[in-house]
């Protein structure tokens, strides 16, 4: 087997969404039964892009100017759902991403076990977002999509600490509180295949979301820095608006997310 550093670059390497979450699993597949052997394979190291490839559509715009849409009409609903899939796309890519971007720092298995887990379900939900577009006849790339999302993975690129605090532990859950609204979008509609695909999404976001937190709290351990302190340094330094309630304090306790954590950093009611 390839080193896991390789196996991620690999990922961002490859354009096309299904292929790249086809490769996704498929290696996934070949870490998971390696370590469910007994094996510790090789971490190595990679060179990642500092942009992943990605296929020629859907047209990446400002967050501004993507057309805004109801969610109460058949076309609302398409967008929101390709909205979904191109997150889960831009996740796939950042938990391959702080593979191979930090293969460098040493870290315990552990850490690659989570990662690689985290991308082999968002290469899922990618797929189940894909699938629920075509069952309403359009499909990933038809509309256009939102170009700011892998500014993070920029900005903290040479941060570790900096990634975890802003990718899993804002962006990702950030998915916990606007998620139940989308669910009850589909469920009202009676779209009940986007509806049990949201819930499998809803549900493994937590433990994404508790990758971050836990190993966000391993590296404060290791360089003796409290946890919430060194969480608002870095959340101030690398996402470039205040968080907005309301928040999912029952989803974002169950990750490891305390209110004191993230209140005071949110904007006023």
């Amino acid at each position: 087997m390839q080193p896991l550093a390789e196996m991620a670059e690999a990922v961002l390497r490859t354009a096309d969404g299904r292929e790249k979450t086809a490769l996704s699993r498929r290696l996934a597949a070949q870490w998971q039964a390696a370590r469910t052997a007994g094996e510790e394979p090789d971490i190595g190291r990679a060179d990642p892009p500092m942009h992943p490839a990605r296929p020629v559509t859907p047209e990446l715009l400002s967050p501004r100017d993507v057309p805004r849409r109801r969610p109460g009409s058949p076309e609302g609903r398409i967008a929101l759902l390709h909205a979904v899939a191109h997150i889960e796309l831009n996740a796939v890519d950042l938990h391959w991403d702080i593979i191979a971007r930090f293969s460098h720092v040493p870290m315990p298995m552990g850490f690659f076990d989570d990662w690689v887990k985290a991308a082999d379900e968002e290469s899922k939900h990618f797929n189940l977002m894909c699938d629920c577009l075509e069952a309403m006849g359009s499909h990933y790339g038809a509309l256009p999509a939102h170009a700011g999302m892998w500014r993070a993975a920029e900005d903290t690129a040479t941060d570790f600490m900096g990634r975890l605090a802003v990718v899993p532990m804002v962006l990702e859950a950030r998915g916990l509180d606007v998620t139940p609204g989308m669910i009850e979008v589909f469920r009202k509609a009676k779209v009940d295949d986007a509806v049990t695909a949201l819930e499998t999404i809803y549900a493994e976001e937590v433990a994404h979301v508790a990758y971050g937190s836990k190993w966000f709290h391993f590296l404060c351990g290791r360089e003796n820095l409290d946890p919430k302190v060194a969480f608002h340094r870095l959340v101030q330094t690398y996402f470039h608006s205040p968080l907005k309630p309301p928040f999912n304090e029952e989803k974002r306790a169950e990750a490891g997310l305390p209110p004191d954590f993230y209140w005071p950093l949110a904007v006023a009611n």
